[in-house]
């Protein structure tokens, strides 16, 4: 039977583990809203460089079809760099095994990994990885990590004739859930903009443009590969506080459980000491007392 004094450091421990809990929540909760409005506000930006790629490829619809079936294959694939996430690394490590194997182009796939945590879960898997990155600390830095990206990519195209890309990451689909998902970057064909045809254009007829067709299209391309690494890098971002959060919660609950159990036993054990101290004065008020008979 533990002491009393060894029950109430446990119980003190426990206040302490629900301070550092309850301050988890508090930045997760944070740090959702902010990557959680950094996506919210590319919307309108994402939309306007899908309809000028979509105006500017109409007339190259068999240029910008993919030429290779069988080219080199890379995949960025966003984790964590932290734990007490629940099972969100494993998640998106698992999904990405499963369908680097079934997208395989005979050659041995390029892998980078903006997340320690997830690069780790991979490597583990028997799955190399050729870089990692850090995740940016907060949503104004995504910018510059996607910037680096793009530097490995630009130099992985020219190294080894890039034809393929993937991008794996968690998607929030509320706000403490997420489901893993994949987005096909190159090559990039017209497939990406048919939901487009169907939509009636937003002005009054379509656009024109007087300059060149390739720096055009050239500038829009870059502005597309990145919007969609931003994009998916911060809903990994929203996804990875969302599971924090619901963790937290759980944790929050068995610290709850455990507290009231601890307390319980404390209050039994104190009960019995004291219930022991007046049977010793009873005991020893008897003995007084038949000694005086």
């Amino acid at each position: 039977m533990e002491s009393p004094e060894r029950l109430q450091q446990r119980i003190k421990s426990i206040g302490d583990l629900e301070d550092i809990v309850s301050t988890m929540k508090s930045l997760s909760a944070a740090s959702i809203h902010q990557y959680d409005k950094a996506v919210t506000s590319l919307a309108d930006y994402w939309h306007t460089v899908e309809l000028g790629l979509h105006i500017a490829m109409r007339d190259r619809k068999k240029a910008m079809q993919p030429k290779f079936v069988d080219g080199r294959m890379a995949a960025v694939i966003f984790g964590s760099d932290h734990g007490l996430c629940g099972r969100f690394n494993e998640d998106i490590a698992e999904y990405t095994l499963q369908h680097i194997d079934t997208i395989s182009t005979g050659f041995k796939p390029t892998i980078l990994c903006v997340g320690k945590r997830v690069a780790d879960k991979l490597a583990m898997s028997g799955q190399p990885v050729d870089e990692m990155l850090n995740l940016p600390s907060s949503a104004s830095q995504i910018g510059t990590t996607v910037q680096d990206i793009l530097l490995h990519l630009d130099r992985w195209g020219e190294e080894d004739a890039l034809q393929n890309l993937y991008l794996f990451h968690n998607r929030p689909s509320s706000r403490a859930s997420y489901r893993p998902s994949r987005f096909h970057l190159l090559p990039l064909h017209l497939s990406h903009f048919q939901h487009l045809e169907g939509k009636t254009w937003p002005g009054s007829s379509l656009p024109t443009y007087t300059m060149d067709r390739e720096v055009l299209l050239s500038s829009l391309l870059h502005q597309y590969f990145f919007i969609s690494l931003f994009r998916a890098c911060a809903e990994s971002q929203s996804a990875e506080h969302g599971s924090r959060l619901r963790a937290m919660q759980a944790a929050e609950k068995n610290l709850d459980e455990n507290r009231e159990q601890l307390t319980g036993q404390y209050r039994r054990v104190r009960q019995e000491i004291i219930t022991s101290e007046l049977l010793d004065v009873v005991a020893g008020f008897e003995a007084v007392s038949n000694e005086e008979w």
